[in-house]
Formats: C-alpha cells, sequence, structure tokens
C-alpha cells in the first residue's frame, strides 16, 4: 500500500510558441515595476529576450539586467545579485537561461527574503526557509533542468568544493513559468544532448526512488517516452522546433516529477563530483546514469523494465530484471551515441574514485535511492562509469 504522500506544484506553466511573448503581461499581474533579470551575458543579447525586455519598458516595468550568471552558480554571485538586488530596489525576478541561470534567480530570491548568506539555507531537515522568495518569471532556454517549475536551486560552494540543495519548499517556486521551445532554437549538439539527458535523469530517478507517487509516476513516463523518442533528432537539428517542443515538455515534465521531493544517487554523484571541477552537469549526470540504474535495478525490477519499455529497450521474452538491465544499457548507450563526453574527457581521474564514492555517500539524496548504497557501492558504481567511456 503507497505511504502518504504530497504533491505541490504552485507554478503556473504558460507552454507553447509565443509564451515569452506574455512576459510584460505577467510581469505587470504580479505587480513587478522594477524586475531584476538574471541571465548570462551571451544570453542578454538572445534575439527572444530583447524583444521581451522592450515589451516590459513598454508597459514602464524597469529592468534592473544582473547578467553575471555563471555556469554552476556559486555562493558569492548569489550574494552578490542579491545585494545588487536590494541596492537597486527591485521587487521580482525574471531568470533567463538553462538551469543555472534559474537556479540563480530562484537562489537569489531566497537571499533577499531570507537574509544573510545562500550558504545559510543549504537545505536540512529543519528547513531554513521561512519565507517566500519575491515573485518569479523562470523562461527556460534549454530542454533540461526543469527549474522552472522544481522546488530546488542548486549552489556551488567553492570553499567545500561541493554543490549543495536549497529548497524542498513552495516557498522556493516560481510563480511563473513561460516556456517556449523557440528559446531553444538553435542551441549546440552538446548542450542539447546533456540537457536532454539531464531531464531523462530527474524523470529515471522520480520514478524509481523511495518518495515516487502516482501523480509524479505519470510525468516521469511521458518526460521518458518523449526524450526515448525526440532527444536524438533535437541534437541532430538544432532548428527543428516540432523535436524542440517535445524536448521542451519533457524537461518540464521531468522536473514536475520532483514534487517537494529530490533525485537519488545519479544526482548525488553529479553534484558533488561536479563541485570539485568545473564541468556540466547534465553530461556528468548522464555519465552515471546508467551505472547507477544498473545497480539499482535489482530494488525495483518492475519499475526498472517499465522504463525500458519507455525507452523502447524491452523484449516481450524479457524477465522484469533483465528488462531492468536492459533500460541501464540504452541509457549508457544513449551517452554514448549523442557524444556526451566521457569521464576521462571531463578530466576525472579513477584515482579519484575513493574520494568522489564518499561525497556522494554524504549527500542527502542517497536517502532516496531505489536501492541502498555504502560508499563502497558508490566506488563500483563509479568504475562502471569509468568502463562505460
Amino acid at each position: 500500500m503507497p505511504a502518504l504522500s504530497s504533491y505541490i506544484l504552485p507554478t503556473q506553466i504558460v507552454f507553447g510558441v509565443g509564451a515569452i511573448d506574455q512576459l510584460a503581461a505577467w510581469a505587470g499581474r504580479l505587480g513587478m515595476r522594477r524586475p531584476m533579470v538574471a541571465t548570462t551575458a551571451r544570453l542578454a543579447q538572445h534575439v527572444l529576450l530583447r524583444p521581451a525586455l522592450q515589451a516590459l519598458g513598454g508597459a514602464r516595468i524597469e529592468v534592473v539586467l544582473f547578467d553575471r550568471v555563471r555556469p554552476n552558480p556559486d555562493v558569492s554571485a548569489v550574494d552578490e545579485a542579491a545585494s545588487e538586488y536590494r541596492r537597486a530596489g527591485c521587487d521580482g525576478l525574471i531568470g533567463f537561461g538553462g538551469g543555472s541561470a534559474l537556479d540563480a534567480a530562484k537562489a537569489i530570491g531566497v537571499v533577499v527574503s531570507s537574509g544573510g548568506s545562500i550558504r545559510d539555507c543549504e537545505w536540512a531537515p529543519d528547513q531554513p526557509i521561512r519565507a517566500a522568495i519575491p515573485p518569479t518569471i523562470c523562461i527556460p532556454t534549454t530542454a533540461g533542468s526543469g527549474s522552472e517549475v522544481t522546488l530546488w536551486a542548486v549552489v556551488t560552494d567553492p570553499i567545500r568544493r561541493i554543490k549543495f540543495n536549497v529548497g524542498g519548499t513552495p516557498h522556493i517556486a516560481p510563480r511563473v513559468a513561460l516556456v517556449d521551445p523557440r528559446t531553444t532554437l538553435g542551441l549546440s549538439p552538446a548542450m542539447t544532448a546533456a540537457s536532454g539527458m539531464d531531464a531523462l535523469a530527474h524523470a529515471v530517478e522520480c520514478y524509481t526512488c523511495d518518495y515516487a507517487q502516482p501523480i509524479t509516476d505519470a510525468v516521469a513516463l511521458q518526460a521518458v517516452e518523449i526524450i526515448g523518442r525526440w532527444l536524438a533528432r533535437a541534437v541532430q537539428h538544432a532548428d527543428d522546433l516540432e523535436a524542440r517542443t517535445m524536448m521542451s515538455a519533457a524537461a518540464t515534465l521531468g522536473g514536475m516529477a520532483y514534487g517537494i521531493e529530490s533525485a537519488g544517487a545519479a544526482h548525488a554523484m553529479s553534484q558533488t563530483a561536479g563541485g570539485t571541477r568545473e564541468v556540466g552537469h547534465g553530461a556528468l549526470t548522464a555519465r552515471v546514469l546508467g551505472p547507477v540504474m544498473e545497480f539499482s535495478g535489482s530494488a525495483k525490477p518492475e519499475r526498472f523494465a517499465r522504463l525500458a519499455m519507455a525507452l523502447g529497450a524491452a523484449q516481450p521474452e524479457m524477465t522484469p530484471l533483465e528488462a531492468a538491465q536492459a533500460a541501464a544499457r540504452r541509457v549508457t548507450e544513449m551517452s554514448s551515441e549523442l557524444g556526451i563526453p566521457t569521464m576521462h574527457a571531463m578530466g576525472f581521474r579513477k584515482e579519484e574514485i575513493p574520494e568522489l564514492a564518499a561525497m556522494a555517500f554524504r549527500d542527502p539524496q542517497t536517502m532516496g535511492n531505489a536501492r541502498i548504497l555504502t560508499p563502497q557501492d558508490y566506488e563500483s558504481i563509479y568504475r562502471r562509469a569509468f568502463e562505460a567511456g
């Protein structure tokens, strides 16, 4: 019998071609008169952002542009932006970009509403976030993180050399997500592949984790099916609007699959290892996901077998456990077929495995994994990830 569960999605989702054109209208409805736009220097020049900002100006909404968001936003960048938000008298946030920009926008909001440093707001069982972030609109430009609808932000702590989670509460939720597939047109094959595999990891881990429930199962399975069918096409054809639309939907569904919970061992590994050097979160998650599935499949073979069906990897004669292993193999094959860099290519060395395994074991996401892990299990999974490359 299912355990008592709860699902919260406070974010209004506006999805489809033309969604970004409604930015000024939504900012006005949320009472924004002087919002901060959190993005990167490159994306500040995005062909779709410029007219959206002009429309804000036309609606007498004055924008404060913070275009210094970096990949894997760190503590100092978030705290600096929050200070600038206060100095400029801002009254809302607009995140424009991939997971880093959207996470940064939410994290800035946490510091503004909670005070102190974002380091003080790291998730803990005695939730440190007590107040809602300012009105926030998120506009994703990749189809991966799903951060436009998640109740989480990931921040890098260079002192501890880790990434940590902030959130797990509706207080961090964006009020509106404007998901316009056109913002992802022209995205490079490498970024398309990495972000798409990140979305797959969200769906896979949320479907198989201890916190799974029927509501999240539905969106997770749909995301897996879409990614299995459309990701390769999106990688191969940068301007295929149909493929980009389907992948944008899959990424948002993957974010919805979280609910108020977190993921599993693959994210425990990628977030902790990702704090030790500048590597892409999506690519790193992709390389460890298959080996994690291989390890975890025996704990919930029927669920992993269902993933094999969604990915087209199951055969009628297979037992649930055989199908579960087929799902793991298919995910590893997808990483190679899509050109995801190997662990070696990302700069990791086998000699680091014990340290990386110990860090992953300490990550809170270990608790939700389908199969209980020890540090030695993480070492075995890391070895498989190196072999897979």
